[in-house]
């Protein structure tokens, strides 16, 4: 039948497995009448799958309802053979939101596909991505009820892919916002008035605290997380100011790539030629030069940087996980091309500002880059409410954790410059951190904020340094469990001084069991907030860890939870 398709969803074959991943969006047919405007023909792929798995994620109501507002207006079309000046895209933009119905975008003869399809994506304001092939992010409301899950995912920032502002950065080291929400609606009708989160990462606490009206102060010692968390809280930034330096941004590196393709290409620092075929890295390289010469300090130019440093695990097709470590070995099925990745990041914030412009939200929030063994900025007693997840004591090596953004940003040029730039900051839960000091053990034992825990640190280091001569590493495991414990001694001891009489204290942990000897890290963690002052503690255990997986390495059972002490 003539007209009967206006669009098409491809869904992935691992969609229904995922929340995170994106569909692509096909517009057949501009003619469509109008009894059918609101409706789009999915092409639902799931049940083509050779595979069941017990936990299967289909469309909510939600999302289902989302589409149609989705997708009816993105009729766009590209005529090729039309010949004169650009359209300039803000005004694209604004005459498709009067709905005046087709956007006509003059290109030269010589444009190609792919900066064809990022000049579109910018000028569509409320959709997250057009061209030929559109990704569409279709993610649920935002409600004060958690869905029932199959597993419990409070301890992890999986939910948060897919809600607005928090999708921005994929930082693994976080927790669900909408546990955090729900925290502080309750503990706000409770009576509490401020919140503070001294492990603040790339946001979620201040985020959500600006969403349930109360004034926040997130504390992060890296300092590139502490730029991306402060980035997000600019969502207050009118998208129409963002689009229009993210398109300045995107026209100036399209015309540096075209003029760079002939010239010797410059040298760049290993792990970006690990990462990126020359052609993609060009791309890349050609919108940070463009950002880095209309870097003007506003909120636009800063939400336009978040966006070139978000895409660019997308576009590398090398294993670059969300964990620290890069895998120049493994490979990705799919990649983006930069030019269309950045359209869709832009156009993509562009929709989550909009979308959450039209809430209601309180003061907002500060992010202050500084130490949690101290915070110094953090006034005496004026917190009630604490929430937070400390680095654990698993030797994770959370500077690391950005060390491909912070290369391709300049701030270093190798693994090595990690230690002078971010690990003199932060806690030290890493071997890393602590191996030229594993001479000093038992002198950081004998420190007095240990006194509460001394012996039962004491021996587990003892069998920590005898263990490690079992193993080719020999990791400085026994001095990182004294340097972790030493840290967060004096955390909750600041911790103590900055929060009120009444306060309540949630931080969502995990224990520890480095060459298979376990560390009891909640137990610890309440034994010290006492010695620091606090009235009370108790442990809730949400799920068990190193069970479905089995760790190469150990088979001791850990499990995550969250620790409450009442002041």
């Amino acid at each position: 039948m003539k007209a009967a398709v206006d669009v098409i969803v491809a869904i992935r074959s691992n969609f229904f497995y995922t929340r995170t991943v994106p569909c692509e969006v096909w517009h057949i047919d501009r003619g469509k009448p109008a009894e059918r405007q609101d409706e789009v023909l999915m092409i639902d792929a799931g049940r083509h799958l050779p595979q069941s798995y017990p936990q299967i994620y289909d469309f909510s109501p939600e999302q289902l309802k989302q589409q149609p507002g989705a997708l009816s207006p993105t009729r766009v079309a590209a005529d090729p053979s039309t010949h004169g000046p650009k359209l300039d895209l803000s005004q694209a933009a604004r005459r498709r939101s009067r709905g005046s119905g087709t956007i006509r975008m003059t290109c030269s003869p010589n444009e190609s596909f792919v900066s064809r399809g990022a000049r579109l994506l910018m000028m569509l304001g409320k959709t997250t991505g057009t061209s030929g092939a559109l990704q569409l992010e279709l993610y649920e409301t935002v409600t004060h009820e958690l869905q029932p899950r199959r597993s419990n995912t409070m301890s992890t920032f999986a939910d948060n892919l897919s809600l607005p502002i928090h999708r921005w950065f994929r930082y693994s080291a976080g927790f669900s916002a909408i546990w955090a929400r729900q925290l502080i609606e309750r503990e706000k009708a409770n009576g509490r008035r401020t919140v503070l989160d001294p492990f603040v990462g790339s946001g979620t606490t201040v985020i959500e605290a600006e969403a349930a009206g109360l004034p926040s102060i997130g504390i992060e010692a890296h300092p590139f997380v502490a730029r991306i968390a402060r980035a997000k809280l600019l969502w207050r930034t009118k998208a129409s100011e963002l689009r229009k330096f993210a398109n300045a941004v995107l026209e100036r590196g399209m015309a540096a790539d075209r003029r760079t393709r002939s010239n010797k290409a410059p040298k760049t620092p290993k792990l970006l030629n690990q990462c990126f075929p020359p052609d993609v890295l060009s791309r890349l390289l050609s919108l940070r030069g463009a950002w880095s010469e209309l870097h003007d300090r506003t909120p636009a130019s800063e939400l336009t940087w978040l966006a070139l440093m978000a895409i660019l695990r997308e576009c590398s097709p090398v294993g670059t996980a969300q964990w620290q470590y890069v895998l120049p070995n493994r490979t990705k099925a799919r990649t983006i091309d930069p030019f269309i990745a950045f359209g869709t990041k832009v156009a993509m914030f562009a929709a989550d500002i909009e979308r959450r412009q039209g809430l209601s939200h309180g003061p907002q929030g500060q992010v202050r880059q500084e130490d949690a063994r101290w915070c110094q900025s953090v006034q005496t007693a004026s917190t009630d409410l604490v929430i937070t997840s400390p680095p654990y004591a698993n030797n994770y090596d959370y500077a690391d954790a950005t060390r491909l953004e912070m290369t391709f940003a300049g701030e270093i040029d190798g693994w090595g410059d990690l230690q002078q730039s971010v690990r003199q900051y932060l806690i030290r839960s890493c071997s890393q951190h602590v191996a030229p000091i594993s001479s000093e053990t038992e002198e950081i034992l004998t420190a007095p904020l240990l006194q509460p825990i001394r012996a039962e640190i004491a021996e587990v280091c003892r069998q920590l340094s005898i263990e490690r001569e079992q193993h080719g590493g020999k990791k400085t495991y026994h001095t990182m469990v004294a340097a972790y414990f030493s840290d967060m001694a004096r955390m909750w001891v600041s911790l103590r001084r900055v929060s009120s009489a009444g306060v309540l204290v949630c931080f969502v942990v995990g224990d520890s069991a480095p060459y298979g000897i376990y560390v009891p890290v909640d137990r610890w963690f309440g034994i010290l907030a006492l010695a620091a002052g606090f009235h009370s503690f108790r442990f809730e255990k949400t799920r068990d860890r190193n069970i479905k997986w089995k760790n190469r390495k150990h088979r001791v059972p850990l499990h995550e939870g969250r620790l409450w002490v009442e002041g």
